[in-house]
């Protein structure tokens, strides 16, 4: 059952984003469908013990990240933008390591983070050991962006809840 509501949830967001609905599309899309669920379905909701409530939960919330996180890659393009062409901003290019200690408990939550802080502009997850992301900072105000806990306090809020019985 758990596999058939993951292959169905990616089936769907293929059908969406593909536009297709020729018979080849469609057999294409339930191959490939049926592939990534087959390699990667103990991947997505590592937690089975939660409730169908708990799912749809999280299945709402993850568009409210989606559009929160689009925010934030757009505020980081008009920062890293700012860097780049002005020349007055040179002296706030200080390229850093720094490293953060997640609260995030499951791999799938630390995945997210991870990918999460990659994508947005001026900030690249280089290693994840333990707890702990190594992240190359381009700016401090980027550092600071990293370093606080909105996006780890998002992430947790829909893939991290504790189950309720």
């Amino acid at each position: 059952m758990y596999r058939l509501c993951i292959f169905l949830l990616l089936f769907g967001i293929w059908i969406i984003f593909s536009g297709q609905f020729d018979g080849f599309h469609i057999t294409l899309g339930i191959l490939s469908t049926a592939f990534i669920t087959a390699i990667s379905s103990n991947f997505f909701f590592e937690n089975r013990s939660q409730g169908f409530g708990n799912r749809l939960q999280q299945i709402i919330r993850i568009p409210w990240y989606i559009v929160w996180m689009l925010y934030q890659i757009w505020l980081s393009n008009l920062h890293t933008l700012r860097l780049a062409l002005s020349p007055n901003e040179l002296p706030e290019v200080e390229p850093t390591l720094v490293r953060i200690k997640t609260n995030l408990k499951t791999d799938f939550g630390k995945w997210m983070l991870a990918n999460s802080i990659t994508l947005t502009p001026g900030t690249i997850t280089i290693d994840i050991k333990d707890d702990e992301l190594l992240i190359h900072s381009l700016s401090r105000l980027t550092t600071e962006g990293v370093e606080g806990d909105g996006m780890e306090r998002r992430i947790a809020a829909i893939f991290e809840r504790e189950t309720k019985n």
